[in-house]
């Protein structure tokens, strides 16, 4: 079995999209081509199957074959971390040891789906998923979209499992970032899960970003990155300025469609969606391609 590499929680991971013909098939090609920029971007790590990879349309076979693709592809340079998304705690546990076998790197572990666990239920099942392994896994806390938040007292329960080691923060309050290091420093890495707020999460303390837009933009993404590590935040403002509109495309309900359709104009994908998703209508299409428009005419020029 392949020997994981040690994942730093720093960086830019994109949660990757999952690449389709037009007959709703895996094209491991596109996701190929659309990986291997990301890499040359210099992203730090990639998260598959996220909720931007489609992972509720995906069966078992098909992330196992993903996750092979990307191993091939990133071949030790960077972390390969999968998504868990279950409902129950057996089917997540299940889900953990078959990416662990598969040779994932770490996971990025979610509350239980479609349903509104308490507090108590919450963190059992992620305690319980957590021990189940020996990868180290990133939290996901997006009370926003999945009605569970994960609290910072029940955080600080969840990092005394040594494997525990990072959450993706996406409750859309920057100063959360904050909150969370003012009580646990540096026993938890922090990466931000909303575009929009990347810089401001940076600022407050985040470590990394788990990046919807990079897709389409992989340069422009960790650029922004490097840019506030670098603490130029001058630069990093001009830049998130004209990258704002565009990030902005990550807040929708349809973010897997904005997105694609992204990276049809940057020819990093090929568009396509799996039911119950349908393509974007006429209208939507022509407000992004505005977008688009300016931005590629205004495209920065970039260099560190």
């Amino acid at each position: 079995m392949r020997k994981p590499i040690k994942i730093l929680w720093r960086g830019v991971y994109p949660a990757i999209t999952t690449q389709f013909s037009e007959h709703s098939k895996l094209d491991l090609v596109a996701f190929s081509k659309n990986l291997k920029a990301q890499i040359s971007a210099g992203i730090h790590g990639v998260v598959l199957g996220g909720s931007l990879g489609e992972a509720s349309t995906l069966l078992q076979v098909e992330k196992t074959r993903l996750l092979k693709k990307a191993l091939s592809i990133c071949n030790n340079k960077i972390p390969v971390l999968v998504n868990i998304a279950e409902s129950s705690t057996s089917s997540a546990i299940r889900a953990a040891e078959l990416a662990q076998y598969g040779g994932a790197d770490g996971l990025m572990l979610l509350p239980p789906m479609r349903y509104k666990a308490t507090e108590l239920e919450t963190v059992q099942y992620l305690k319980d998923v957590a021990q189940s392994t020996t990868l180290p896994i990133m939290l996901y806390n997006n009370p926003v979209d999945y009605r569970i938040n994960i609290s910072i007292d029940m955080l600080e329960s969840l990092i005394e499992i040594p494997n525990v080691q990072a959450i993706k923060e996406s409750s859309r309050d920057v100063t959360n970032v904050q909150r969370i290091t003012n009580r646990l420093g540096s026993r938890i890495h922090i990466l931000c899960g909303v575009d929009t707020i990347a810089l401001e999460s940076f600022v407050f303390g985040a470590q990394g970003w788990v990046a919807g837009l990079c897709n389409a933009f992989p340069a422009e993404t960790v650029a922004l990155y490097e840019l506030a590590q670098k603490n130029e935040i001058q630069k990093a403002h001009q830049l998130l300025r004209w990258f704002l509109p565009l990030l902005e495309l990550d807040l929708s309900p349809q973010l897997v469609q904005n997105i694609k359709y992204c990276e049809l104009t940057t020819q990093l994908g090929t568009g396509f969606v799996r039911k119950p998703r349908l393509p974007l209508t006429d209208e939507k299409k022509s407000e992004i391609d505005e977008i688009l428009k300016k931005a590629l005419n205004e495209r920065p020029n970039i260099s560190l």
